[in-house]
């Protein structure tokens, strides 16, 4: 077996490891954060369950931390009153940024993970299966039930060689992207093996992990080996762990072959993750920012390389740095051995350990400014700037930048860049606010501010529906476009009535206001529709909008099963040809749509009443989704069935 297998097959709670078919698994980790976990909590209250059941649960502050008015903070006292009652860990403000803290302080190889991110894959760094989802799958999670998914392929990453000097882990995860798209890894585990593996350290493999969520796949992992034994006695906690790697006559679905000592420093140019080419292709191109930092690139060993390219240098006029350590952890050993004295003197910017720029928390760029970040996603608009270019790139790329005021190949430094990881990593937990024992949680009482609002619910499905198609779309519309996520939206994301006046406003500014006038409707889209964050409200807005179903030519893994979650019709064209015979404002008809779906009919026919025509659309749903659509949701399954 193959790592993937092995840890899926100890968890395994029905189905069998065949690939596409549905699968469900213990899970022994969850982790929410604050922009998604006010949302979760609610939907966990609703299910009645006392306390949770998982081996340990933890949510992080690390988005909502501008805190300019009341919204932020109210989210915050809510989370920390419900986790404590419900017996869930906080990790405060200021503790860092979910992913890099639960790396350094509580994933464990081998064991499960769940979070309401999409970016929890970077737990497979240390060779767990690590899995971004909805917020309600998570609270299902939380109360001790199964995540159900489909049964991966699993791609064998074999890597050989090793880096060459200024080349990076970034620029590992940019050449797959490079060669496989944003789509490359829908319903695949990117598996890394090969003699290159024990040439990476944990922080390393953090970031291509991280990263592998823009390949769209279900997640990604390394072996846990001797490097993974090195990094957790170093955080003090060697007893986590424990060796998992593939057996010797294990077999893959793929494999992609990488030598690492053939990469060069790589960037992403904008709009998208895998618009890649090497910096040398990309060419001289003027830069007005630089941002280092977000969960891909903010450990300790990245930013005592930045330190190294800064130290005694002096960032150019015309470039605004700032960076972000990841963790308090980070900041605190920056801060003891005088690296974060070398940033600050070559004139970067310190933020706090927290998401910030990455997700447009502020450090929006000036108009038609190149702003060169290491973030993992650059998609239009998200920086709160639209006119903004947004080029992704490592961190030693990214600091070569700040110093020239241009893209900069950081193979050109007369730095050394050779970090060592620590012996012993200055570790303190005393921002991890343990729960209420189960006997005192009784008396904790659960703070909700007046911006909590309660999350829509779906209605059992129809017999029949009809309705406008109130929006086309085309290709790779994201979760930004279809709820963005700003510094002035972020505040919001417990009220989903204010969150209703932007949805898909970046793609149609009128569309709010439309769907509501016309009480509901359908949307349209092109492929990989709901790429990008695991955020839920981009399907919660959506159903609060009375949306009941989205015709398009493909879907991203967690939008979809949000969609299902919440008991709009995911339908893929049959015949692709078929979008484009359908436009904004037609009406359409799903005539005996409730039998259709109780039956088991993987084919649903919608009449273009406006246009006189019948489309094929796709709904392949297992046994366990049919119910949560005809219930209208996962939350009236549950309820009806008393799980």
């Amino acid at each position: 077996m193959n790592v993937t297998q092995k840890i899926l097959a100890a968890h395994l709670v029905s189905g069998e490891l065949k690939r596409g078919t549905e699968i469900s698994i213990r899970i022994d980790q969850t982790l929410t954060q604050d922009s998604t976990g006010t949302m979760a909590y609610l939907q966990f209250e609703a299910m009645g369950i006392p306390r949770v059941k998982t081996e340990k649960s933890i949510a992080y502050i690390d988005h909502n931390t501008l805190q300019t008015g009341f919204e932020n903070a109210d989210d915050h006292k809510y989370i920390a009153t419900v986790t404590k009652k419900h017996g869930v860990y906080l990790s405060k403000p200021g503790n860092g940024i979910c992913h890099q803290v639960q790396l350094e302080r509580i994933g464990k190889p081998g064991k499960t993970l769940l979070g309401s991110d999409s970016h929890t894959p970077t737990g497979g760094a240390l060779g767990m299966i690590a899995i971004g989802a909805g917020g309600l799958d998570v609270a299902v999670a939380m109360g001790g039930g199964a995540y159900y998914l489909s049964c991966p392929g699993v791609v064998n990453v074999r890597l050989t060689g090793s880096l060459k000097r200024g080349v990076a882990a970034k620029d590992v995860i940019l050449e797959l992207l490079r060669r496989l798209s944003v789509k490359g890894g829908v319903g695949k585990v990117m598996e890394y093996t090969g003699p290159g593996v024990a040439t990476l350290s944990i922080p390393e493999r953090a970031t291509i992990t991280n990263m592998g969520a823009e390949l769209g796949a279900t997640t990604s992992v390394f072996p846990s080996d001797e490097v993974t034994r090195q990094f957790l006695k170093a955080q003090g906690r060697e007893e986590d762990f424990q060796p998992l790697t593939a057996d010797a006559d294990a077999t893959y679905d793929e494999t992609v072959e990488i030598d690492l000592s053939t990469l060069e420093p790589m960037v992403a140019l904008p709009h998208m993750p895998d618009n890649v080419k090497t910096i040398k292709e990309a060419g001289q191109i003027k830069v007005d920012q630089v941002c280092i930092g977000s969960c891909t690139n903010s450990s300790y060993q990245d930013m005592m390389r930045v330190a190294a390219i800064l130290k005694g240098k002096t960032v150019h006029p015309d470039v605004s740095l700032v960076i972000a350590p990841g963790s308090r952890q980070v900041l605190a050993m920056l801060s003891a051995n005088g690296a974060l004295h070398d940033m600050i003197q070559a004139g970067a910017r310190i933020t706090e350990t927290a998401c910030g720029f990455c997700i447009g928390m502020g450090q929006s760029p000036s108009t038609n400014a190149v702003s060169v970040r290491t973030n993992n996603r650059n998609f239009f608009g998200r920086s709160g700037t639209k006119s903004a270019g947004i080029y992704l790139v490592s961190c030693e790329t990214a600091a070569m930048t700040a110093l020239t005021g241009y893209l900069a190949d950081p193979r050109q430094t007369d730095a050394d860049l050779n970090v060592d990881m620590p012996d012993l990593f200055d570790y303190c937990d005393n921002l991890i606010i343990p729960p209420a024992a189960a006997e005192e949680a009784a008396a904790v009482e659960v703070v909700r501010g007046p911006n909590i609002k309660p999350f829509p619910q779906a209605d059992a499905l129809a017999e029949d529906l009809s309705g406008d198609v109130l929006l086309k779309m085309e290709d790779n519309i994201t979760t930004d476009h279809i709820m963005p996520s700003d510094s002035s939206l972020l505040p919001f994301r417990s009220n989903i009535p204010k969150l209703s006046e932007h949805c898909l406003a970046p793609v149609d500014a009128t569309f709010p206001a439309r769907a509501k006038a016309a009480g509901g409707g359908f949307l349209l889209a092109g492929q990989n529709y709901g790429q990008g964050s695991s955020r839920e409200h981009a399907a919660l807005v959506p159903l609060y909008l009375k949306i009941r179903g989205v015709l398009a030519k493909g879907f991203a893994r967690i939008h979809q099963a949000n969609l299902i979650n919440n008991g709009i019709l995911p339908l893929v064209f049959v015949n692709e040809a078929d979008y484009d015979r359908f436009d904004q404002q037609d009406t359409i008809a799903l005539p005996g749509i409730r039998k259709l779906v109780e039956s088991g009919a993987t084919q649903i026919p919608v009449e273009n009443k406006t246009k006189g025509f019948t489309a094929m659309m796709k709904l392949e749903l297992t046994e366990r989704q049919r119910k949560m659509i005809l219930f209208g949701g996962l939350i009236n399954m549950i309820a009806a069935e008393g799980k």
